[in-house]
């Protein structure tokens, strides 16, 4: 007789784990699937995200910018230090120390709460049966009256640039270079792109991003696109738009790209080609095909509001389904998913999802942009305020950026919120709390925010959608 549970979720990335955890906690009998093995050929949780995405980007997002921050700025506040360099295979050591203290702490976390861990690769075989292959080949199926299907994403690959170990690689090879480049390519002018490239931008890569469409970073609000493109083109990213790659030739050690744009067909040789131009839902042989789970062309996993699939009982979240690839995302959905599976009534808020692009200065939005409000029809307010008007940014030393609100002309409620700026990642929280409230601009210019802070900015900000704003020339008088 096979083994029961309440739920067996597959995949224990960001929206598999915190599903896994969360039913737990409601008492339900839970086991959650990963086949992901590291270099040690051991199991390890956290998908993607842990392992060769968000948080191995952001340690070395990090200690790439100290070490501009410590050769290029230090002198101007003070701090005199010669002959700054850097060590990459520290920096490395570094990365892999803060993934394993993080996939260590969900396995914790796992035994905690009375998960079941499952090694191996989790296949729904039945509405209600799973089975699971380990690494041994050895198959085991397994009963449960739900199924969470949080298999994740994969990067894509494109035909004209073939990936060639350690030469042409995507965005996880980039994240193992024992050396900086000196000319590197990439792919995709996108959030991966962007932090990638400045990652090694600032190691020392003349770093060259070919970026097939017209505009830079289209889903961003076009002031603080344009606004980020300066401040990168500053820092030495050279952003490329308009390129569409055609084909590649491995020369020995060096890559040559072919690419069109307004001007023709063009040419460039790199040491190394990164390739960053989105990412798949992983969902090929995670479902039978006598399951009759319905998926798009693209292999997307059909669900409603609330994640069901069209099978009663299975259920699909994060990356395999609609709606913006982000572990936050899929984590949210791994809670609501738990908390229905329990009884309870749950939904999620798909206006109010941050996203955050981890440069330096760092970029976030929430809610809609300018553009798409004018697309929509939507008659909109807007007020914004830039940092080099902030006292806490000026003595920060990091004064580049802009923070905007964007509020409905009637009703004063915030549809949406943009910042480029330090931390921008931090302080987009406000944006994301205010709209979860139904908080208008007012209610934030009414707020109390602590001096000097960054934070400020966005009071300004909000004071700035009705003519207000203090510390800057106001074009509106006070009524």
């Amino acid at each position: 007789m096979a083994d029961k549970f309440d739920v067996i979720v597959i995949g224990a990335g960001p929206g598999g784990y915190v599903a896994a955890i969360r039913a737990a906690q409601m008492g339900l009998k839970t086991a959650c699937v990963e086949k992901w093995v590291n270099k040690e050929g051991k199991t390890v949780h956290g998908g993607t995200c842990l392992n060769v995405g968000c948080i191995p980007s952001k340690a070395l997002l990090e200690t790439s910018h100290k070490f501009v921050e410590a050769r290029d700025h230090y002198a101007e506040i003070g701090i005199e230090i010669s002959d700054v360099s850097t060590n990459i295979a520290k920096m490395l050591e570094f990365k892999d120390q803060v993934i394993a203290k993080n996939v260590g702490g969900i396995s914790a976390l796992f035994k905690a709460n009375g998960v079941t861990a499952l090694e191996g690769t989790g296949k729904v075989v039945a509405s209600k049966q799973v089975e699971v292959t380990g690494h041994d080949g050895e198959k085991a199926t397994y009963d449960a009256d739900n199924i969470v299907i949080a298999a994740g994403s994969v990067p894509v690959e494109i035909p004209p640039t073939p990936m060639t170990e350690g030469l042409i690689v995507d965005s996880s090879g980039a994240l193992e270079f024992t050396e900086a480049p000196k000319r590197l390519g990439v792919i995709g002018a996108g959030v991966i792109g962007l932090e990638l490239g400045s990652v090694w931008s600032r190691l020392g890569s003349e770093v060259t991003m070919l970026e097939a469409m017209d505009t830079f970073l289209p889903m961003v609000d076009t002031a603080i696109a344009k606004e980020t493109q300066k401040l990168l083109k500053k820092q030495g990213l050279d952003i490329k738009l308009g390129a569409r790659v055609t084909g590649s030739e491995v020369k020995g050690e060096e890559v040559v790209v072919k690419y069109s744009d307004a001007n023709g067909e063009q040419e460039m040789t790199f040491d190394k080609l990164i390739v960053c131009v989105g990412r798949r839902p992983y969902t090929k042989g995670v479902i039978d095909e006598g399951v009759s789970v319905e998926l798009d062309e693209r292999g997307f996993i059909f669900v409603d509001d609330q994640c069901r699939t069209n099978v009663p009982g299975i259920y699909a979240i994060g990356d395999c389904v609609r709606g913006p690839m982000l572990a936050h995302k899929a984590s949210e959905e791994g809670v609501m998913v738990a908390d229905i599976i329990a009884g309870h009534k749950a939904e999620m808020n798909y206006d109010a999802i941050p996203s955050v692009i981890y440069t330096a200065p760092e970029v976030a939005w929430v809610g809609i942009n300018e553009q798409e409000a004018k697309a929509a029809g939507i008659e909109i307010k807007t007020g914004s305020f830039p940092f080099a008007a902030n006292g806490r940014a000026l003595a920060n030393n990091a004064s580049d950026g802009m923070a905007k609100i964007i509020a409905d002309a009637e009703t004063d409620r915030i549809l949406g919120m943009h910042i480029v700026g330090q931390h921008a990642g931090e302080l987009i929280a406000q944006g994301v709390i205010a709209m979860e409230f139904g908080s208008s601009a007012e209610d934030l210019a009414l707020t109390c925010y602590a001096h000097p802070t960054t934070a400020e900015a966005i009071h300004e900000a909000a004071l700035a959608v009705d003519g207000h704003a203090i510390h800057m020339a106001n074009r509106k008088k006070r009524k």
